[in-house]
């Protein structure tokens, strides 16, 4: 009898959070940038200071995924999901600066009010109003740090605040470090899968926040083959469906300078004059429409077979299939472009 094809852990947000510095945890390169709102990072802080469920992350040990830092994962575990509560953790505890949607590097500052009743009123995201009044701690991450001492933190916060007592500050201050401890579900799949079953199981997954698609799954796969120049096809569309959107995300674009170096980089520029909202292709029509014009098919999980080097109607393994799809492939994308060029 087969067993389960995962595995339910158990980890505490710091351990999280030092298996990401010590790269045990790992983000792939196809991860989307941090796309959470502000206040979103405010309600996971708040939910996890009530001791309140956060969702599942899933994680799968596979060898061959390229990470965000251009190396290979090597049989660590890379994040498949919960990308943005992971970066939200980032940011706002360990106060590190992340990417934001348009690939700017910024940081999430959340603010604590120690003294706050009304629990709506106890976490904001950090605006002026915190530096300015005394009640608050203008940046949770100080409050995270090694050298940070409550016994020398409360009585200048007394001083700041007079009629507060010492006790209740600490206990508030006490509870807030006591999320570091809360603990966050992991089912980590297992290293034996495939990419076809991890997409089948990340599919049927009805995964809290952003949840991926097929297409994503795709991107995924693109991502991680350097050797037939998917994470090239990948950042093609990742560029033109940005830029379709934002065409002032061009000058962080050009910045690549692998990605100038190709023959995609010129076709795609006009995107940076073009201020139409008429239509605005996201990276799931333009993966269906080159798959269809390459394949005839429309079924993207098809595409994620081809490109494992599997035959998706005998299941049969063939190398010589995974070079074919990507040619193919970037045949369709190029269809696509020329298509839409609307200079």
């Amino acid at each position: 009898m087969q067993g389960e094809k995962f595995t339910l852990m158990q980890y505490n947000v710091n351990a999280i959070l030092g298996f990401i510095e010590a790269g045990q945890f790992v983000i792939p390169e196809i991860q989307r940038p941090f796309v959470w709102k502000r206040a979103q990072v405010r309600d996971l802080i708040d939910s996890l200071y009530n001791g309140y469920p956060t969702g599942y992350i899933i994680t799968w040990k596979n060898p061959d995924v390229k990470t965000k830092d251009g190396t290979v994962a090597n049989g660590k575990h890379v994040l498949i999901d919960g990308q943005q509560r992971i970066t939200a953790l980032m940011a706002s505890i360990a106060g590190l600066e992340v990417l934001d949607e348009d690939f700017n590097r910024d940081r999430v500052k959340i603010a604590f009010n120690p003294l706050a009743t009304d629990s709506d009123k106890r976490f904001a995201v950090q605006d002026a109003s915190h530096l300015k009044d005394k009640k608050w701690i203008p940046d949770i991450s100080e409050v995270f740090k090694n050298d940070f001492d409550p016994f020398e933190f409360v009585p200048k916060y007394c001083n700041n605040n007079l009629g507060v007592k010492p006790n209740e500050v600490n206990n508030a201050i006490m509870k807030l470090r006591g999320i570091a401890n809360r603990q966050i579900g992991v089912i980590e799949l297992d290293h034996s899968l495939d990419i076809d079953e991890v997409t089948e199981i990340f599919i049927r997954i009805n995964s809290k926040g952003t949840a991926l698609s097929q297409s994503d799954f795709v991107m995924f796969k693109m991502a991680a083959d350097t050797v037939h120049g998917g994470n090239i096809l990948r950042k093609v569309v990742d560029y033109f469906c940005h830029l379709a959107v934002k065409p002032d995300f061009y000058p962080q674009m050009i910045k690549d300078l692998e990605f100038e170096k190709t023959e995609f980089a010129s076709k795609i520029k006009w995107l940076a004059k073009d201020n139409e909202d008429i239509y605005n292709p996201d990276y799931n029509d333009m993966l269906r429409v080159a798959f269809m014009y390459s394949f005839n098919r429309a079924k993207l999980s098809d595409l994620v077979s081809l490109l494992s080097g599997r035959d998706f109607e005998t299941r049969e393994f063939k190398e010589e299939i995974v070079e074919d799809s990507y040619n193919k492939l970037c045949e369709g994308i190029k269809v696509f472009i020329n298509e839409h060029n609307f200079e």
